[in-house]
């Protein structure tokens, strides 16, 4: 049986972003892509200072081909408007690339990537953080967290914090914007954005110097 190329030998020698998008569409080193309407690659500006890591496309993300732009997306517009910085100057991506799902009724719901999953689209977001060398990578989520940063790491626990990664890079983690959409009740939901803002603030103030 042929095996299947994984994502790093994948991965062209000469990095641009236009290149690492081109290479990333036919990507196959996990079975994802089989349901997935596309690979969805990170977007942004090449010279981002920020890069703001989620965990996997959702529906409208998959369906658009860009990461970020369904509910999830317009609350982390409305967090990145409020913490002062500017989504244009960043570059927004996802750990997975490819949608994972589960059909109910005439929808498809997210289904969290395994350990596998992760590790196989790993090598991507590893070129894009190389190529854009930014000053800040922003974690949202506790599979983006995991994913740079390792098992040990808890995203109520270590929010905020600005944790050791590579020489002059900083990382941080913050919650996920969809665990907000997911809060039980207005007040909740309140709470966990003031949260996720004030996380961005000091993101926010890192960039400043």
């Amino acid at each position: 049986m042929q095996t299947k190329p994984t994502a790093a030998a994948l991965v062209p020698d000469h990095l641009s972003l236009a290149a690492l998008k081109a290479a990333a569409a036919g990507c196959r080193a996990c079975p994802l892509w089989e349901r997935a309407t596309q690979t969805v690659f990170g977007g942004g500006r090449r010279s981002a200072r920020i890069i703001l890591v989620g965990e996997q496309p959702g529906d409208s993300e998959d369906r658009q081909g860009l990461p970020f732009v369904g509910p999830a997306g317009r609350v982390l517009d409305q967090a990145l408007e409020r913490s002062g910085i500017d989504r244009g100057q960043a570059y927004v991506t996802n750990v997975v690339k490819h949608f994972k799902w589960v059909p109910r009724g005439k929808r498809r719901l997210h289904k969290k990537p395994n350990e596998r999953e992760v590790r196989a689209c790993l090598p991507w977001l590893e070129a894009e953080i190389q190529l854009i060398g930014p000053r800040v990578v922003v974690a949202m989520g506790a599979t983006a967290a995991q994913a740079l940063l390792g098992r040990e790491v808890r995203v109520m626990r270590d929010h905020g914090r600005f944790l050791p990664f590579h020489a002059g890079l900083q990382v941080t983690v913050t919650m996920h914007p969809s665990a907000i959409l997911r809060s039980p009740d207005e007040e909740r939901r309140h709470a966990a954005m003031s949260e996720f803002v004030e996380d961005l603030r000091g993101v926010a103030e890192v960039l400043k110097g």
